[in-house]
């Protein structure tokens, strides 16, 4: 039996995403690899207003963080792999899938513990406000379940290679870059100040990457929180060295 056959007597699954989460993650690029690790960025889970969605959500407020359960979209995989590389080996060793949180999986589900900030109903929507989160702007949700500490936290648990975060890359701003960011936000620098300087310093890079300073001029470009950033690495240090407001920032931000 190959690794796609299916299970025998398992139906086929439907699923419905009950709401969708609106990040300042216009792109898979510069995404943390894990929740938790840009505790700046913000986002908010949007919901229907409807009466079916407030009641399913009474009582949530009276948690401090969620798991929330999601479809990874906007992939360009097109066939699952078994085997895959995960950044924190460089990029150059591979490992079971199922021993991994690479997105590439038989089945396109994501999983994520956030903090829960703010319930939030408006005319039209109900908005769960969290932050820390590692999801591509307009992801599917598929479930939101409390985070129980009883169960949830597991102080004895181990692993073999994932045991502590990454070190971060010390990040400066170049003067034109700091410049650009001041007169698109004014004197409402700071969050998104934060949370480029934060993602930037989780290098997002390709695990192959992580280790050098590539090729002499390389520069990096991503977008986020409504700008264009592009920012270069020299001697373990990253440097912004432009930004560009896009023409639609992004409302998780604003």
């Amino acid at each position: 039996m190959s690794t796609l056959d299916p299970l025998p007597n398992l139906a086929e699954v439907s699923l419905t995403p009950i709401a969708y989460v609106r990040s300042c993650y216009p792109e898979r690029f510069g995404i943390p690899r894990q929740a938790g690790l840009v505790e700046s960025a913000k986002a908010v889970i949007v919901f229907p207003n409807t009466d079916l969605h407030w009641h399913a959500l009474r009582g949530i407020d009276g948690f401090s963080h969620i798991w929330v359960i999601f479809l990874f979209h906007g992939q360009t995989f097109t066939q699952f792999r078994p085997l895959v590389r995960p950044p924190r080996l460089g990029g150059n060793k591979t490992m079971g899938v199922y021993a991994t949180r690479s997105p590439n999986r038989p089945n396109q589900i994501g999983l994520s513990a956030v903090p829960l900030d703010q319930v939030e109903q408006t005319e039209r929507e109900i908005l769960l406000h969290i932050h820390g989160g590692d999801f591509l702007d307009r992801t599917p949700v598929l479930d939101i379940k409390p985070y129980v500490t009883y169960a949830d936290a597991i102080a004895t648990a181990t692993s073999t290679w994932a045991n502590t975060a990454d070190p971060l890359l010390p990040v400066v701003w170049s003067p034109e870059a700091m410049a650009s960011l001041t007169a698109a936000l004014g004197n409402k620098v700071d969050d998104i100040f934060r949370v480029i300087t934060d993602v930037i310093a989780q290098d997002p890079r390709p695990g192959y990457e992580r280790k050098k300073d590539g090729q002499p001029g390389q520069k990096w470009n991503m977008r986020l929180a409504g700008f264009d950033i592009f920012w270069k690495v020299e001697a373990g240090i990253a440097t912004v060295t432009q930004l560009f407001s896009m023409s639609s920032p992004n409302d998780a931000q604003s």
